[in-house]
C-alpha cells in the first residue's frame, strides 16, 4: 500500500520581493487572479480522499477557492522565524547580517530564536510519514517553505538543498510512497 500526496503551493499574498517571514496575510488581488487562472488544472486534485492546508489565511483561501474545503493542519505551519517574523529577508540581512549567514550555513542554528531549519524539515517529514497508507490520495495546500521542506525530507537530500528549491505560488508536486520511503512524481497537467 502507498499513498499519493499532492502538495499545492498557496497563491501569493504579496509581491515576491515583499514576502515576509512567517507571513500570515490573506491572498492579495494578484493571488486571487492567479487562482482563477490555474483552477482548471488544480481543481481535479480536490477529488482526493483527504484535503488539508497550512493554517495560514492564504493557504486556506487558496484551498477554498479551488473547492477543496481543506482541513487546517497545525503541523503544516510555516517555519517559526522567531523575532524575524513579519520582516522581509532584506530587512533581516540589513539588521543582522552575521545571524543571516549563520542561519543559511547551519541547518541546526536558529539565530532568530525560532525553529531551526533541520527541525522544520523534520516536522514536515513527520506529518508526511503519518499520512495513512491506504492506496489513496491526499492534497495539501501549503506555504512554499512547507513544500520545499517536504521535498528535502522525501528525497533524503541534505538540508542545504532547501535553499536550492524554488517553489512558486500554485505550483504542485506529488510524492508517492510510505513512511520513510517517498518518490517524487512529476506529471504533466491537463491542458
Amino acid at each position: 500500500m502507498s499513498v499519493r500526496v499532492s502538495l499545492v503551493a498557496a497563491a501569493r499574498s504579496s509581491a515576491l520581493l515583499a514576502e515576509r517571514f512567517d507571513d500570515d496575510r490573506p491572498l492579495d488581488h494578484t493571488g486571487w487572479h492567479e487562482v482563477q487562472l490555474a483552477a482548471h488544472a488544480l481543481v481535479p486534485l480536490g477529488a482526493a480522499e483527504l484535503r488539508y492546508c497550512s493554517p495560514t489565511p492564504r493557504s486556506r483561501a487558496t484551498g477554498d477557492a479551488l473547492g477543496f474545503a481543506p482541513m487546517a493542519q497545525p503541523a503544516l505551519r510555516d517555519c517559526d522565524m522567531g523575532r524575524w517574523r513579519g520582516l522581509t529577508f532584506a530587512d533581516v540581512a540589513a539588521r543582522e547580517p552575521a545571524a543571516v549567514d549563520a542561519w543559511l550555513a547551519d541547518p541546526r542554528s536558529a539565530p532568530h530564536g525560532g525553529e531551526p531549519l533541520l527541525a522544520f524539515i523534520s516536522r514536515i517529514g513527520g506529518w508526511l510519514d503519518t499520512r495513512p497508507a491506504c492506496d489513496g490520495s491526499i492534497v495539501a495546500v501549503a506555504e512554499p517553505a512547507v513544500v520545499r521542506a517536504a521535498l528535502v525530507y522525501a528525497l533524503k537530500a541534505p538540508p542545504s538543498t532547501y535553499w536550492n528549491v524554488d517553489v512558486r505560488p500554485l505550483s504542485t508536486v506529488t510524492l508517492i510512497g510510505l513512511p520513510g520511503r517517498w518518490s517524487l512524481s512529476l506529471e504533466a497537467l491537463p491542458r
